[in-house]
C-alpha cells in the first residue's frame, strides 16, 4: 500500500468513539484536509530547494512573494502569505544575514522598512522558480486542463468564502478593552 493510501485509510477508518465527547471526522473536515495536503506538497518541494540552497519553507515563501512584489514590509509579506508574523520576521532576518534580502527605509515614511531581494536573492529565486513550476507540472500532470481550471476556480471561491466567514467570526467576538 502506498504511503498516501495508508494515510487516507487511517483517516477513512475511524476508531470507534470511546468517550461521549464531540466527534470530528477529519477525513471530512476541510481545514484538516487542506492543511495536510499543503504540508505534504510544501515538504516535497522544500526537499528540492532546501538541499540545494539551504532554504526553509518560510524563507522560500518570503522570497517568492518578494520576487513578484518588490518593496513590501514584513507585515505585508505576512498578510500575503497568511504566515505568522514572528515566523516571517525570523525568515527575513535569516535571509538578510545570508545576503539574499535587503531592507530599506520607505522614501515617504522613514519609520517603515521595505524589503527586496538582493542580487544573490534573485539568483536563488531564478533557480527555484523553475523547480517549483516543474514540481507543479508533475503534481497536476494527471489532471486534465478542465479539472485544473475548476480546481483554481474552487480555490478562488474558497478564498472568498473564508474571508467572509472570518469576517463573521470577528464581528461576533466581543471587543476586549
Amino acid at each position: 500500500m502506498q504511503p498516501f493510501q495508508a494515510a487516507m485509510q487511517q483517516m477513512i477508518t475511524p476508531e470507534p468513539p470511546t468517550t461521549p465527547h464531540a466527534q470530528l471526522e477529519l477525513k471530512n473536515f476541510l481545514p484538516y484536509r487542506l492543511s495536510v495536503l499543503s504540508n505534504r506538497i510544501s515538504s516535497a518541494l522544500a526537499r528540492e530547494y532546501s538541499q540545494r540552497f539551504g532554504l526553509g519553507v518560510t524563507e522560500w515563501r518570503v522570497m517568492a512573494v518578494l520576487g513578484r512584489n518588490r518593496g513590501l514590509s514584513a507585515n505585508q509579506v505576512a498578510q500575503r502569505t497568511a504566515m505568522d508574523k514572528v515566523a516571517v520576521s525570523r525568515a527575513v532576518a535569516s535571509l538578510i544575514t545570508a545576503g539574499r534580502l535587503l531592507r530599506e527605509f520607505d522614501e515617504n515614511d522613514r519609520r517603515r522598512s521595505v524589503l527586496r531581494l538582493s542580487d544573490a536573492g534573485y539568483a536563488v529565486y531564478d533557480e527555484v522558480v523553475p523547480l517549483a513550476l516543474e514540481f507543479e507540472t508533475h503534481l497536476l500532470g494527471g489532471m486534465p486542463g478542465e479539472e485544473r481550471a475548476l480546481l483554481f476556480r474552487l480555490l478562488d471561491r474558497l478564498d472568498e468564502l473564508e474571508l467572509h466567514a472570518e469576517g463573521i467570526v470577528l464581528e461576533s467576538q466581543p471587543v476586549q478593552g
